[in-house]
């Protein structure tokens, strides 16, 4: 069992845990994720390690609502528990003094590229942070990203924060100001494609994160697997990060929404009675911490 230290929402249903895992804490670095698995009869599902303290052992993870899992998830609180933690998995973030960084975070995707732009900046770059989100009330990690890069700016879909337009019209903009020599993009499938579209032509080598469909996340289960120029690569092992003017991003989208009526029925089920499985969960993880207890009295 892995106990909740911290739990709070950043925007409407984006959510940060920080939660007990020393040997994650101690390993585990930029660009890197865990899977989680809530209770005994829950999915797997991979989520990026934003943030770690060895002073307390403790990872953090950023959730967004999209399915059952994610939602009951955000639902848990301090002193809550999740059974499963795995990890950290996946290839670092290649970091190296490229000269200037763009790093760019679309909507929860900033999570992933705050710890690559922290790792950046370590690393002697100059780190121009753009963030963009549909509105004000869902940006997140603007502290955080202000406090890392040495040139921020927002974005807002609808102008109610930063500037109005998308990250690519604030790149573009950057691009043609001063010399860019590393683009790493985070967020949506087709921000990472605008992105990629935009930084191919002028030569700037440009890396994106992937998050297909992922059950294992030591690439035995296959699921993950994505289309890289003309080879065929595992996200959980070879990835997550991947040279973003080879990725075949239709493919990406078209594998990702395999299960989607699956995935709904699921959701369904689960917004029929969500309080009904979240106390459920809970008495479970009581029950696993008393057989802990005993065994380790025993012991």
């Amino acid at each position: 069992m892995y106990l909740i230290k911290e739990a709070r929402f950043l925007a409407p249903d984006i959510k940060l845990f920080r939660i007990e895992a020393p040997r994650i804490a101690k390993k585990r670095q930029a660009g890197q994720f865990v899977i989680v698995r809530v209770h005994d009869n829950g999915e797997r599902i991979p989520l990026t390690i934003a943030d770690s303290s060895t002073d307390d052992g403790t990872v953090t993870i950023i959730v967004q609502n999209a399915g059952k899992t994610t939602r009951l998830l955000n639902m848990l609180e301090v002193g809550d528990s999740v059974l499963d933690i795995v990890g950290p998995l996946g290839e670092p973030s290649h970091i190296e003094n490229f000269g200037t960084c763009v790093v760019i975070g679309g909507g929860v995707g900033t999570a992933i590229a705050y710890p690559t732009a922290v790792a950046m900046k370590q690393k002697g770059n100059h780190v121009i942070g753009i963030v963009g989100s549909r509105n004000k009330e869902l940006f997140i990690l603007e502290d955080e990203m202000r406090a890392t890069t040495d040139e921020f700016f927002p974005m807002t879909d609808d102008g109610s924060y930063g500037e109005k337009g998308f990250v690519t019209d604030k790149l573009k903009q950057v691009c043609d100001d001063q010399k860019v020599d590393f683009v790493l993009a985070i967020g949506p499938i087709p921000m990472m494609r605008a992105v990629a579209n935009v930084t191919r032509d002028l030569g700037i080598k440009t890396v994106v994160s992937l998050n297909p469909i992922m059950v294992d996340g030591t690439g035995m289960c296959g699921g993950c697997r994505v289309q890289i120029g003309d080879q065929t690569k595992f996200a959980c092992v070879d990835g997550p990060e991947f040279d973003a003017h080879l990725v075949d991003f239709d493919t990406l989208i078209s594998r990702n929404s395999l299960y989607k009526d699956k995935e709904q029925k699921d959701l369904d089920e689960f917004q029929a009675d969500p309080l009904k499985v979240l106390q459920e969960v809970r008495h479970q993880c009581r029950m696993d911490q008393a057989a802990e207890a005993l065994k380790a009295g025993s012991d």
